[in-house]
């Protein structure tokens, strides 16, 4: 398993720009799913957590 990392906290101007690829969601896949990992990991989730929101294995998301 790869070694834990937390995101940083986000100034709004990064948390606005992440919510607006989310929202839109027309944007690319790999930039969405970035967008949802950044975003879950900044609100505290862990990785086991992110992994099931985006349908990803853990070492994906750590």
């Amino acid at each position: 398993m790869a070694e834990l990392v937390k995101v940083r906290r986000l100034t709004d101007q990064e948390g606005q720009k992440l919510q607006r690829i989310v929202r839109r969601g027309s944007t690319s896949t790999v930039r969405y799913r970035r967008a949802m990992i950044i975003l879950a990991s900044a609100g505290g989730n862990r990785a086991p957590v992110i992994a099931q929101l985006v349908r990803a294995d853990e070492d994906t998301v750590t």
